[in-house]
């Protein structure tokens, strides 16, 4: 029952890095999550490795064997062998011409991989940035390691970023970083009291405490106290809520402000009137690492040190090869473009301007308008692009972006739910449905909810038919019509198309969807507590539906944007055997609600990117 706090960076991962294996299984392209590691390595590395994204990248000239450190064979004095990769790749376009039918070349598959590598990137950092209420394209894609420059500009188009920063050192980053490192001592201090204008005097004294504490610690590791920066936050939460968000202390409406502004955020809803509780204050006192001397950039101008072949766009393209080091403040380059480094290599594809700043970093920014997203990665299966014909490429890429959606929308039900039952036991399941009600793809949440979930959604669009307009959202657990028992409470939130539903940056759109439902997205909890004659709405003695408790029979939860409490509230307490704890269903179906929300926020952003077909 002890929470305990403690520094730590969260670190979310992906299986799309250099070494990740491609494989085909006769109906998708797969990448990773097994790795060749850096012993065999990739199959140019000359040691027998499989067929890698490094591998990928050489074929389509993305990576230049002659421009690439002469390390490899018996003796470490070799290039990269282009020659293998080409015979592996023919060999593995021939399997997937053979498997679907369509002619396909080498480079189209290898292309194909490369679209799915970055769609796996792209997912990655929405788990880190959608799933915590940021909207990732106001934000400037970093990018470091020795192949995150490869990739970049193709994940950056894919998340709608517009700007890319590749610093100086990109390729050694990480080992900067540890040499470099800020030294930091942090303390913190449950407190656990109202947040009004008399906290505020018990918030100084303790941040005063704390910092006293955590200068103490810099100072016996010889840091001197002008290098040191202290930074205090006061940990705020509703009365009644577990979970907390670190505001900078100050005044008290100025935290409350800032505490709100983050939760409406986080989690899509507010609740007023409720007490904020003070939990914990923290200080954070940092003392600051001495600057890394790097060299000015100035040399001698970028001059294309040749133009090499380059897969970009679905055709081999001439694309000039510069030197970074070469590179003064104020040089461009535009795509499509190779720069090599000692360390990395920064592709820049076409669209897509690289400008050195005066600092000697890269920015890659996005000069030309974005295009649909309709074609697909290996030729012949364009013209028939909403037919029979599956793309390997677009199967996985769409399966997996499909999938994302689904288990962002579990996350933020998770964060939200005020139950024990949802939000520890994990007692609930989400999903995406197509306009007929089909399931589309459900998160691995619990299995015996989504075998039922669509007929769910089937009976609201039976029963609710051409009515549905936007802003509503249903409940239901009617066991007759489409629930299973009572407890659990299914959530569904018809998505419906926008005037603009065609591709974001197209001036002509696929055609106007406004009032057309699109989708169906949903999510089912168990509650805790919904009536009955006994706690837990499951008596051996019940007869009759109404002895298990209150029954949501296709409920309009939310009408016009607004959620109905009151009347929501009175259907929980006037049934014959009402609920014993209305405020903990109100508090999970706001959660449900904002789970939903999640859901048809990201598939909205899915159809104005790639169109509807």
């Amino acid at each position: 029952g002890v929470r305990v706090r403690a520094p730590m960076l969260a670190i979310h991962t992906v299986a799309a890095g250099g070494g990740s294996v491609l494989g085909f299984d006769g109906a998708r392209l797969r990448v990773g999550p097994e790795s060749a590691g850096a012993d065999p390595g990739p199959a140019c590395y000359r040691r027998g490795g499989p067929l890698t994204v490094t591998d990928a990248n050489v074929l389509l000239g993305r990576v230049q064997p002659e421009y690439f450190p002469a390390v490899f064979g018996p003796g470490g004095d070799e290039s990269l062998d282009n020659e293998v990769v080409r015979e592996r790749f023919a060999r593995l376009a021939a399997d997937v011409t053979g498997s679907t039918g369509t002619a396909t070349t080498a480079e189209q598959v290898a292309a194909g991989f490369l679209r799915v590598a970055v769609a796996n990137m792209a997912n990655a950092i929405k788990k880190i940035s959608v799933q915590r209420g940021r909207d990732v394209t106001e934000y400037v894609l970093t990018t470091f390691g020795g192949a995150g420059g490869q990739h970049a500009c193709a994940v950056a188009e894919a998340l709608g970023i517009s700007r890319i920063l590749v610093p100086p050192l990109a390729g050694v980053l990480s080992a900067c970083g540890l040499a470099l490192a800020d030294t930091v001592a942090i303390r913190e201090r449950a407190l656990d009291i109202e947040l009004d204008e008399a906290a505020l005097a018990p918030i100084a004294d303790l941040a005063a405490a704390l910092e006293a504490d955590a200068r103490a610690q810099l100072a016996d590791e010889g840091i001197e106290a002008g290098r040191v920066r202290v930074a205090h936050r006061v940990h705020l939460r509703y009365e009644g809520v577990d979970t907390s968000l670190a505001v900078v202390r100050g005044p008290a409406d100025a935290m409350r402000a800032e505490f709100e502004a983050a939760y409406q955020r986080q989690f899509s809803f507010l609740m007023p009137g409720r007490p904020i509780i003070a939990e914990s204050v923290t200080v954070e006192a940092t003392g600051l690492a001495e600057p890394l001397d790097l060299p000015e950039p100035g040399g001698a101008g970028l001059v294309p040190l040749a133009e090499v072949p380059m897969y970009c766009a679905d055709r081999w393209q001439r694309a000039p090869l510069y030197r970074r080091e070469d590179a003064r403040p104020g040089d461009s380059a535009d795509g499509p473009a190779i720069l090599v480094e000692d360390g990395a290599t920064t592709v820049v594809e076409p669209g897509w301007r690289a400008t050195v700043t005066g600092h000697g970093h890269l920015r890659l920014d996005r000069v030309a308008a974005r295009v649909a997203r309709a074609e697909v990665g290996t030729a012949g299966m364009a013209g028939d692009p909403a037919g029979t014909a599956v793309d390997p490429v677009m199967l996985e890429i769409f399966g997996n972006l499909f999938m994302a959606i689904a288990e962002q929308m579990g996350v933020r039900l998770q964060a939200t739910a005020h139950s024990v039952n949802i939000k520890e036991r994990l007692d609930f399941s989400c999903a995406v449905f197509d306009a007929d009600g089909g399931l589309v793809a459900n998160a691995p949440h619990i299995p015996v909810h989504l075998g039922s979930m669509g007929e769910a959604i089937r009976q609201v669009i039976a029963r609710r038919g051409g009515t549905m307009r936007p802003g509503e959202v249903y409940a239901l657990n009617d066991p007759y019509h489409g629930g299973t028992h009572l407890p659990d409470i299914t959530v569904v939130t018809p998505v419906f198309g926008q005037a603009d539903a065609g591709p974001g940056d197209e001036t002509t759109p696929d055609r106007d969807t406004a009032g057309e439902v699109l989708f169906y997205v949903a999510a089912r909890g168990h509650h805790a507590e919904i009536g009955g004659l006994t706690p837990g709405s499951m008596s051996p003695f019940s007869r009759t539906i109404e002895e298990e408790g209150v029954m949501f029979d296709n409920w309009m939860l939310v009408a016009g944007g607004r959620f109905r409490e009151t009347e929501t509230r009175r259907l929980l307490t006037s049934a014959r055997y009402p609920s014993r704890d209305p405020g903990a269903n109100i508090a999970d179906l706001r959660a449900q609600v904002a789970a939903c929300e999640t859901g048809v926020r990201e598939l909205r952003a899915m159809v104005g990117h790639f169109g509807l077909d």
